[in-house]
Protein backbone atom coordinates (compact mmCIF):
# COMPACT_ATOMS: atom_id res chain seq x y z
CA UNK A 1 0.00 0.00 0.00
CA UNK A 2 1.29 3.60 -0.58
CA UNK A 3 2.27 6.16 1.98
CA UNK A 4 -0.64 8.50 1.02
CA UNK A 5 -3.29 5.26 1.24
CA UNK A 6 -1.70 4.71 4.98
CA UNK A 7 -1.91 7.91 5.81
CA UNK A 8 -5.42 8.47 4.79
CA UNK A 9 -6.39 5.56 7.11
CA UNK A 10 -5.18 7.22 9.84
CA UNK A 11 -7.26 10.40 9.22
CA UNK A 12 -10.23 8.38 8.53
CA UNK A 13 -9.28 6.72 12.03
CA UNK A 14 -9.21 3.04 10.42
CA UNK A 15 -7.50 0.55 12.81
CA UNK A 16 -6.03 -1.28 9.18
CA UNK A 17 -3.51 2.18 9.32
CA UNK A 18 -1.67 0.40 12.13
CA UNK A 19 -1.50 -3.29 10.59
CA UNK A 20 -0.68 -1.54 6.60
CA UNK A 21 2.21 0.81 9.02
CA UNK A 22 3.73 -2.48 10.36
CA UNK A 23 3.93 -4.46 7.67
CA UNK A 24 5.10 -2.04 5.74
CA UNK A 25 7.58 -0.15 7.94
CA UNK A 26 7.89 -2.44 10.99
CA UNK A 27 11.32 -4.07 10.04
CA UNK A 28 12.55 -0.63 9.35
CA UNK A 29 11.23 1.33 13.01
CA UNK A 30 12.55 -1.93 14.76
CA UNK A 31 15.96 -1.82 13.13
CA UNK A 32 16.21 1.85 14.42
CA UNK A 33 14.99 0.60 17.55
CA UNK A 34 17.13 -2.29 18.21
CA UNK A 35 19.95 -0.40 17.23
CA UNK A 36 19.48 2.10 20.65
CA UNK A 37 18.08 -0.36 22.85
CA UNK A 38 19.51 -3.79 22.29
CA UNK A 39 16.72 -5.24 24.01
CA UNK A 40 14.09 -7.40 21.20
CA UNK A 41 11.19 -6.24 23.97
CA UNK A 42 12.02 -3.12 24.76
CA UNK A 43 12.66 -2.72 20.86
CA UNK A 44 9.34 -3.93 19.77
CA UNK A 45 7.07 -1.74 22.80
CA UNK A 46 8.87 1.27 20.98
CA UNK A 47 7.34 0.47 17.12
CA UNK A 48 3.82 -0.01 19.26
CA UNK A 49 4.66 3.38 20.55
CA UNK A 50 5.13 4.72 17.73
CA UNK A 51 2.03 3.58 16.20
CA UNK A 52 0.17 4.87 19.06
CA UNK A 53 1.64 8.03 18.61
CA UNK A 54 1.37 8.38 14.67
CA UNK A 55 -1.97 7.40 15.55
CA UNK A 56 -2.69 10.15 18.13
CA UNK A 57 -0.30 13.11 15.70
CA UNK A 58 -2.56 12.42 12.48
CA UNK A 59 -4.72 14.27 12.29
CA UNK A 60 -4.05 16.81 11.89
CA UNK A 61 -0.74 16.62 11.47
CA UNK A 62 -0.15 14.76 7.55
CA UNK A 63 3.30 13.60 7.33
CA UNK A 64 4.50 14.07 3.86
CA UNK A 65 7.74 11.67 4.46
CA UNK A 66 5.71 8.93 6.42
CA UNK A 67 9.20 6.93 6.47
CA UNK A 68 10.99 10.05 7.80
CA UNK A 69 8.15 10.78 10.52
CA UNK A 70 7.55 7.23 11.53
CA UNK A 71 12.24 6.89 11.67
CA UNK A 72 11.92 10.07 14.14
CA UNK A 73 9.31 8.85 16.06
CA UNK A 74 10.60 5.74 16.83
CA UNK A 75 14.20 7.32 17.69
CA UNK A 76 12.91 9.49 20.06
CA UNK A 77 10.26 7.06 21.66
CA UNK A 78 13.68 4.36 21.69
CA UNK A 79 15.89 6.96 23.01
CA UNK A 80 13.93 8.00 25.72
CA UNK A 81 13.35 4.44 27.11
CA UNK A 82 17.32 4.14 26.85
CA UNK A 83 17.35 7.25 29.18
CA UNK A 84 15.07 6.11 31.31
CA UNK A 85 16.70 2.48 31.84
CA UNK A 86 20.37 3.67 31.70
CA UNK A 87 19.89 6.59 33.90
CA UNK A 88 21.75 5.03 37.58
CA UNK A 89 24.13 3.45 34.87
CA UNK A 90 25.98 4.16 31.65
CA UNK A 91 28.21 2.81 28.95
CA UNK A 92 29.19 0.01 27.04
CA UNK A 93 26.72 -0.12 24.02
CA UNK A 94 25.99 1.67 20.49
CA UNK A 95 24.29 4.77 21.44
CA UNK A 96 26.82 5.24 24.21
CA UNK A 97 29.76 4.90 22.18
CA UNK A 98 27.33 7.21 19.27
CA UNK A 99 26.37 9.91 21.85
CA UNK A 100 30.13 10.06 23.40
CA UNK A 101 31.57 10.13 19.70
CA UNK A 102 29.40 13.40 19.04
CA UNK A 103 29.93 15.02 22.25
CA UNK A 104 33.25 16.05 21.09
CA UNK A 105 31.74 18.16 18.58
CA UNK A 106 29.53 19.95 19.89
CA UNK A 107 29.67 19.93 23.46
CA UNK A 108 31.46 22.22 26.20
CA UNK A 109 31.36 22.69 29.75
CA UNK A 110 27.98 25.05 28.94
CA UNK A 111 24.91 23.44 27.52
CA UNK A 112 24.38 24.33 24.04
CA UNK A 113 20.57 24.66 25.04
CA UNK A 114 21.22 27.09 27.06
CA UNK A 115 23.60 29.31 24.98
CA UNK A 116 22.52 28.80 21.35
CA UNK A 117 19.00 29.14 19.40
CA UNK A 118 18.14 25.43 18.86
CA UNK A 119 16.83 26.02 15.28
CA UNK A 120 20.10 27.58 14.04
CA UNK A 121 22.20 24.67 15.20
CA UNK A 122 19.93 22.57 13.25
CA UNK A 123 20.19 24.41 10.09
CA UNK A 124 23.86 24.79 10.41
CA UNK A 125 24.48 20.93 11.02
CA UNK A 126 21.56 20.22 8.00
CA UNK A 127 23.75 22.45 6.36
CA UNK A 128 26.65 20.55 6.96
CA UNK A 129 25.33 17.39 5.79
CA UNK A 130 23.89 18.52 2.64
CA UNK A 131 27.65 19.72 1.70
CA UNK A 132 28.85 16.14 2.51
CA UNK A 133 29.27 13.56 -0.47
CA UNK A 134 26.00 11.22 -0.04
CA UNK A 135 28.26 7.86 0.61
CA UNK A 136 29.71 10.04 3.55
CA UNK A 137 26.08 11.99 4.32
CA UNK A 138 24.81 8.16 4.62
CA UNK A 139 27.20 6.33 7.02
CA UNK A 140 26.80 9.57 9.05
CA UNK A 141 23.16 9.30 9.17
CA UNK A 142 23.35 5.34 9.82
CA UNK A 143 25.43 6.02 12.50
CA UNK A 144 24.43 9.34 14.32
CA UNK A 145 20.48 8.77 13.73
CA UNK A 146 20.08 5.04 13.15
CA UNK A 147 22.76 4.39 16.21
CA UNK A 148 24.30 1.66 13.67
CA UNK A 149 27.26 0.00 14.76
CA UNK A 150 30.94 0.79 12.99
CA UNK A 151 30.23 -3.12 12.23
CA UNK A 152 26.99 -3.02 10.46
CA UNK A 153 28.04 0.28 8.60
CA UNK A 154 30.57 -2.05 7.03
CA UNK A 155 28.83 -4.46 5.53
CA UNK A 156 26.02 -2.37 4.75
CA UNK A 157 28.76 -0.77 2.13
CA UNK A 158 31.03 -3.04 1.95
CA UNK A 159 33.67 -0.99 4.05
CA UNK A 160 36.55 -2.38 6.27
CA UNK A 161 35.16 -0.73 9.81
CA UNK A 162 38.85 0.77 10.31
CA UNK A 163 37.59 2.57 7.06
CA UNK A 164 34.66 3.21 8.63
CA UNK A 165 36.07 4.31 11.73
CA UNK A 166 38.26 6.78 9.90
CA UNK A 167 35.42 8.28 7.67
CA UNK A 168 33.41 9.14 10.96
CA UNK A 169 36.17 10.48 12.77
CA UNK A 170 37.17 12.74 9.53
CA UNK A 171 33.49 14.23 9.30
CA UNK A 172 33.09 15.00 13.25
CA UNK A 173 36.34 16.90 12.50
CA UNK A 174 34.83 18.87 9.42
CA UNK A 175 31.49 19.65 11.67
CA UNK A 176 33.58 20.31 14.80
CA UNK A 177 35.13 23.15 12.50
CA UNK A 178 31.97 23.77 10.98
CA UNK A 179 30.42 24.66 14.34
CA UNK A 180 33.57 26.37 15.15
CA UNK A 181 33.17 28.52 12.67
CA UNK A 182 29.63 29.49 13.08
CA UNK A 183 30.47 30.11 17.00
CA UNK A 184 28.58 27.12 18.45
CA UNK A 185 31.96 26.19 20.77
Amino acid sequence: MEDKQIIDLYWRRSEQAISETDTKYGPYCYKIAYNILSNKEDSEESVYDTYMDAWNAMPPHRPTLFASFLGKITRRISIDRWRGQTAAKRGGNEIDLALDELEWCVSDSRSIEDEMDRKELIRTVNHFLGSLPVIERRVFLHRYWAMESIEDIAVTYNFSQSKVASMLHRIRKKLRSTLEKEGFR
